[in-house]
């Protein structure tokens, strides 16, 4: 039973590690511990980490760790490519030694061996397409057809030069300080694809968050099967029930499959159990980044939506207290005159209540519209390259 209780643990234990380190900025959990989690892996390691190495290595060792720092966080590099081609290697070798031996089985057939190889290798197709695409770089050739294509907003886009590449920046795009380009339509760096995701390559980013979600699931719902088919073809129900005398129901006879799957196939239970996690974390990724595509909104733009939201409502708020000052003030000297009802008093509105800022996205064409620019980019219709041709 220790090993059972090993298992349970080191899956719960990953499966917090996971989720703080991914969702703890998410807002549903400001103030908990998964907040506070999430800052200490991702900011409280990395200075503990720094004072150590400046107390015992000195000057020398921390000027070291700042280049370190400054090739894997600030510069493009593969570190994070070859994780993913390790992890999901990795994970595929685990499957291939400790599920394949039981297919065939009483619940997959032989053909699941290759149709797992196919799914793989189409993961990590849609992967280096779209670590090694054109994001959508801005330069001097395009950058007239860029700026005809996103008209400024005046509020979160106005009419400026890159002081970096020294041309003008069309809205909705960003200069992207790690890979030294501007990016049209600039949704995030992606650390993992060691690449910007932006106006030609967010369909296939999709694709690749969509395909990983189905490959993990299909891998958690297969290893589940192979299981199944374990308990099935070696009769474990029937001796549970026959021969130890368990009652046939499923609050009785639960503990014991449990028990008895986690004593002898913990391996495969870890891999589930992996790949079930990472599938649930792929699937918010997925619908968070869905819902900005039917929106037509990015994640730089989220970002600067807030930021004016924020602005906005706070100086809405500065002019309603100022308004609110000068209504009290008229009332008090109405209140000298004649006397006001108490109750009346305390369910007057507040002024406050009656701030209201709306966001205004003039690039929310609708969804089919929104969906069609990213299945086909801007950049690569008739269009747009006829507006090159003419402006060339």
């Amino acid at each position: 039973m220790e090993v059972e209780w090993l298992l349970v643990i080191h899956g719960l234990v990953t499966l917090l590690v996971l989720v703080s380190f991914l969702c703890g900025q998410w807002p549903i959990f400001d103030g908990t511990f998964i907040q506070k989690i999430h800052f200490f892996l991702t900011f409280g390691v990395c200075d503990y980490f720094r004072r150590f190495v400046g107390a015992v290595f000195g000057q020398r060792g921390s000027n070291a760790l700042f280049c370190v720092e400054y090739y894997c966080c600030d510069r493009p590099n593969p570190i994070l490519q070859l994780i993913y081609l390790g992890i999901i290697g990795a994970s595929y070798y685990f499957i291939v030694q400790s599920a394949f031996k039981y297919i065939p089985g009483y619940y997959l057939g032989e053909v699941h061996r290759y149709t797992s190889l196919l799914a793989v290798g189409g993961g990590i197709l849609l992967f280096l397409l779209t670590s090694f695409s054109d994001p959508g770089t801005v330069n001097i050739e395009n950058v007239s057809q860029y700026l005809s294509a996103y008209p400024y907003d005046n509020i979160i886009f106005s009419e400026k030069e890159c002081p970096t590449c020294k041309i003008p920046k069309p809205a909705r795009s960003k200069h992207c300080s790690i890979c030294d380009r501007c990016v049209a339509r600039f949704d995030h760096h992606c650390g993992w694809m060691n690449n910007c995701i932006g106006e030609r390559n967010t369909r296939y980013f999709m694709a690749f968050l969509l395909w990983h979600f189905l490959l993990c699931l299909y891998g958690t719902v297969a290893i589940g099967l192979v299981l199944a088919g374990r308990l099935k073809e070696l009769r474990v129900i029937d001796i549970l029930t026959v021969y130890y005398g368990f009652e046939n129901s499923f609050s009785s006879l639960a503990p014991h499959v449990v028990a008895w799957l986690l004593d002898s196939y913990n391996t495969q239970i870890l891999i589930m159990v992996f790949l079930a996690i990472v599938s649930m974390l792929l699937a918010g990724f997925l619908a968070y980044h869905t819902k900005l595509c039917v929106t037509n909104t990015t994640t730089n733009e989220t970002f600067k939506w807030q930021e004016y939201l924020n602005w906005k409502r706070k100086v809405n708020e500065a002019k309603a207290s100022a308004a609110a000052l000068k209504a009290s003030l008229g009332e008090l000297n109405q209140e000298m005159t004649r006397p006001v009802s108490k109750w009346k008093a305390f369910f007057r509105r507040s002024h406050l209540e009656e701030v209201e800022v709306v966001k205004n996205n003039i690039y929310d064409k609708g969804l089919l519209q929104n969906v069609s620019e990213i299945v086909i980019p801007l950049s690569t219709r008739r269009s747009f390259i006829q507006r090159k041709s003419k402006s060339g």
